[in-house]
């Protein structure tokens, strides 16, 4: 698995560096032609629609956002499938939303559309659909992106392509900025700084970071100008080893790392213990508030009656139903309502637990 960021893809000006490209192709398919397999994570779409659209930076308001990468991504992918070309191989662009990680039937479709196109011998090249992405394109990124298709192919090694060449305890344009070469778990990055976004991309050292502790398998963090070296298992840039202990799957990675709480459900110490430790689905009876405007469907955060966030989970109800169904039971519900009360208000298979306790 191999993501390069904007930067890594753009002229100073911002726009798509058509030499970057085949330069980064150039090893990718060398790489490819060598017998293994490579999923492509591109960011550069809304960059890409920059010119036509006359702009010269990346656009704040999310229209625009969007309609730039409507533009630039028919422009990236020919991009693409023209150098990709000149080694005989052939590219298939893989559009994803958050749905995509997150819906059963929508992750499946994924995981079977990527499995086929290797099978196929075709290059995905994966982009988030920042054409129709609303909370994606303002909080969303390809690092993260990029880890949980990892997790979808089930990938052996992630490589993210920056325009810095490794993660470093400071700004590396600063005195003193020391690069890291192995980080092995929380203790190593302890007082380091990391910087925020770029001026055509979305992500930055958070979101790097964030990714290969979300990705469970070695990732390695570099420059475009290394990646050949890094394909090839050299030591260069920053890896991070994957840690100890259970995986979670990609659905749960999502809902923990890549969403964000569109309101707040407040539980009495029963449901907490029920659901953080003994792991149960989310019951009406332990309700005790409910906060912020969601819909059925959304991420919501579950938290003690202290505020403390324990745990986050997909809802079955709107904001509107649940103060109705508080307290009450799913069989009182069932018989004064209808059997279609009779459920959880969220699955335990829709729940990730945000706390160690």
């Amino acid at each position: 698995m191999v993501k390069a960021g904007s930067s890594s893809l753009t002229t100073p000006r911002g726009t798509i560096d058509a030499d970057r490209i085949d330069a980064l192709v150039d090893v990718l398919a060398a790489r490819r032609r060598a017998g293994t397999e490579i999923v492509f994570v591109s960011s550069g779409a809304i960059a890409a629609g920059l010119g036509p659209l006359g702009l010269t930076r990346r656009p704040a308001d999310l229209a625009t956002q969007q309609a730039a990468a409507s533009v630039g991504q028919g422009l990236l992918v020919a991009r693409y499938t023209s150098s990709f070309a000149r080694y005989g191989l052939t590219v298939g662009q893989v559009l994803l939303t958050a749905d995509d990680m997150i819906r059963r039937v929508h992750h499946r479709n994924a995981q079977r559309a990527l499995g086929q196109l290797l099978d196929l011998g075709i290059v995905p090249v994966v982009n988030e659909n920042d054409t129709v992405a609303t909370d994606e394109i303002r909080f969303g990124d390809n690092d993260r992106l990029a880890a949980l298709v990892a997790h979808l192919t089930r990938a052996d090694a992630l490589i993210l392509l920056s325009d810095v060449d490794a993660l470093y305890t400071g700004d590396p344009r600063r005195p003193g900025a020391r690069r890291i070469e192995n980080v092995h778990g929380p203790a190593d990055l302890e007082g380091i700084e990391l910087g925020g976004s770029g001026r055509v991309g979305t992500g930055g050292m958070i979101t790097k970071v964030e990714a290969a502790r979300i990705a469970g398998i070695p990732v390695v963090l570099t420059d475009a100008a290394s990646a050949a070296h890094a394909l090839a298992g050299e030591e260069v840039g920053t890896c991070f080893h994957p840690g100890e202990g259970r995986r979670l799957s990609t659905r749960h990675l999502w809902l923990a790392h890549a969403t964000t709480g569109q309101g707040r459900v407040i539980l009495d110490p029963g449901a907490v213990d029920a659901v953080v430790r003994r792991r149960k689905s989310l019951l009406p009876a332990g309700i005790t508030g409910v906060e912020g405007d969601f819909a059925a469907g959304d991420p919501v955060d579950l938290c003690g009656t202290d505020g403390r966030v324990v745990a986050r989970g997909l809802v079955n109800y709107d904001a509107g139903e649940i103060p109705d169904l508080m307290g009450r039971s799913t069989r009182w519900l069932a018989r004064e309502l209808g059997p279609e009360y009779e459920r959880e208000i969220i699955h335990r298979d829709d729940l990730v637990i945000l706390t160690t306790e």
